[in-house]
């Protein structure tokens, strides 16, 4: 069976002055007690012609703030470093820098309202600046993962015809590469402590642009950003949303499941460049005027995640299953979470006995939810809702969430959107995972497409074919795992060691998290009678299914 979400409902939210099913008081029964409605700028019972995430919603509760209407003592952001560093920011001073931000991006970068921008920088400070001046001045941001390569990096320039990017001096090497097939792209702006040639220096440019700047005038449909998601028959596509579809639509999120208000601190883990770190780590959290609270780790640290959740006043904590299976491997009651009291889980479905080992050790139970990078979260386990171990949770309003009994290879059916994902839905409404219909593979919460590791592999001169699917794994949920003829030249070389020569041929030639952590030579591969590799058949073996 496969998901589908009822479309009339979904663009009853987007549609100007129509009303929106979650935000009218109707609803209110579905929010957790500590959330009156009222607490959010951005509540709307009907969607206004014009929106800006960064004036609407942060500026207001800059205003609160200033007003004494929200407690200063807890930062809008707080950023802790490797180092034990620390930045602290209220609305009030992230509104001042970024509004600075955003003039280093109208007047040093050249850059205007719709002009495409990516930013590929790892969790620092200068990101939300960046992300909020985009806002501000109607530029379209693209986030990006710092874990892609110059041909990843090439891929998307010349696909979102970017006019700018913004990266760190790690990365700037691998853009340099590239720049002179890149015709669109005009600006390179470097965050860093140095300096490099061709490249502007964010930092200076911050120290000495204007304070003051006037928010241009956004409409709720115009483009706010983009995303690239994973593609199972091409390249990764181009998902476009809209500064309400973020802004507003995530306010759901950020009440029922997330549970937050204003006295809340919530730290998720997702990557800046997936769609995740948007619910948790910009929307969602912001629209209710909780505090964002991050930490600068590049790789996941299981002994870092957990010391930071007993030092520091977190109260909402959200990881991939992947992250909760590598934390409780650790004695979790050597550990104190004083503060904690709501965690939840997303981006691959959740094993039932890790939900039931953390709730033994630290006494409170994982809401797991499920959404897409073309949406906003779709289903959820909300806080106080009976934990059903292995399911997902409900329909998250305003959405109506179905099964469909019949194959189809179209997105859409009537007032239908079929998202692809595989799954049941029980008597009490609670729907359960069962996984893509597509060939997409989820592994540790990063969604991988095969056709971008299959080219990569087929580079190789080893390689005369490969078919890349999913694999199980007990740590990583799934793995990839590539069925691999090898060229007749190598047909006698070492399996072992071929394999590893793959494996860091995969890791150059694309993102490295995308390299095959299994790898079978074959004679043949399954085909259809016009010749097509039955990649359904080699991941049924793979998961033993008939």
């Amino acid at each position: 069976m496969k998901f589908l979400l009822k479309l009339q409902i979904f663009n009853s939210i987007w549609t100007p002055k129509s009303p929106c099913r979650f935000f009218s008081k109707h609803c209110r029964g579905f929010a957790p007690q500590n959330i009156s409605g009222n607490e959010s700028p951005s509540l709307y019972k009907e969607l206004p012609e014009h929106f800006n995430f960064a004036s609407d919603v942060l500026d207001k509760w800059s205003q609160m703030e200033k007003n004494g209407e929200r407690a200063s003592s807890i930062p809008a952001l707080w950023w802790v470093g490797n180092q034990g560093n620390e930045v602290r920011w209220g609305f009030e001073e992230l509104g001042f820098l970024s509004r600075k931000a955003a003039n280093v991006l109208s007047d040093a970068c050249g850059l205007k309202k719709e002009d495409r921008v990516i930013v590929m920088l790892p969790r620092i400070p200068e990101w939300w600046l960046i992300t909020v001046g985009c806002m501000r001045t109607g530029i379209i941001y693209i986030p990006a993962t710092t874990q892609l390569t110059a041909n990843d990096i090439l891929y998307r320039l010349q696909a979102s015809k970017a006019k700018c990017i913004i990266t760190n001096d790690i990365l700037a090497p691998a853009v340099d590469s590239v720049v002179s097939k890149c015709q669109f792209l005009k600006t390179r702006l470097m965050v860093s402590e140095g300096s490099r040639d061709g490249w502007l220096d964010f930092k200076e440019l911050l120290k000495a642009a204007r304070g003051d700047h006037d928010t241009v005038k956004t409409k709720s449909q115009e483009a706010m950003t983009i995303y690239f998601t994973s593609g199972t028959t091409g390249y990764p596509k181009m998902v476009e949303h809209s500064h309400s579809s973020f802004g507003i639509g995530m306010t759901s999120t950020g009440r029922l499941w997330f549970d937050l208000n204003p006295s809340d601190i919530l730290w998720g883990l997702s990557d800046p460049g997936w769609v995740k770190f948007a619910y948790g780590s910009l929307f969602s959290t912001w629209i209710h005027g909780a505090c964002i609270f991050t930490h600068s780790m590049l790789q996941f640290e299981a002994t870092t995640v957990l010391n930071c959740l007993s030092r520091f006043p977190i109260t909402s904590f959200c990881g991939t299953p992947t992250a909760y299976r590598m934390l409780v491997q650790h004695d979790l009651t050597s550990y104190k979470f004083k503060s904690l009291k709501h965690c939840l889980s997303g981006g691959e479905p959740l094993n039932p006995e890790v939900v039931e080992r953390w709730k033994s050790k630290t006494g409170i139970d994982i809401c797991e939810g499920y959404g897409q990078t073309e949406t906003v979260l779709i289903c959820a386990v909300f806080k106080g809702m009976k934990i059903k171990p292995g399911a997902m949770g409900k329909a998250a309003p305003p959405y109506d969430v179905q099964d469909d009994p019949e194959k189809t290879a179209a997105s859409e059916r009537g007032d239908f959107y079929i998202t692809g994902d595989r799954g049941i839905v029980d008597e009490d409404g609670y729907f359960w995972f069962v996984g893509r219909a597509d060939d997409i593979i989820l592994s540790s919460g990063y969604r991988i497409g095969p056709f971008e590791v299959e080219n990569a592999l087929i580079e190789h001169p080893a390689v005369t074919e490969a078919a890349v699917v999913s694999s199980p794994d007990p740590i990583r949920g799934e793995v990839v795992k590539a069925f691999v003829i090898p060229s007749p030249d190598f047909a006698s070389h070492d399996p072992e060691k071929l394999t590893k020569e793959l494996q860091e041929h995969v890791k150059k030639v694309t993102a490295p998290y995308k390299y095959p952590r299994k790898v079978e030579f074959v004679q043949q591969l399954p085909r259809t009678i016009s010749g097509k590799i039955r990649r359904k058949e080699l991941r049924n073996k793979e998961w033993g299914r008939t």
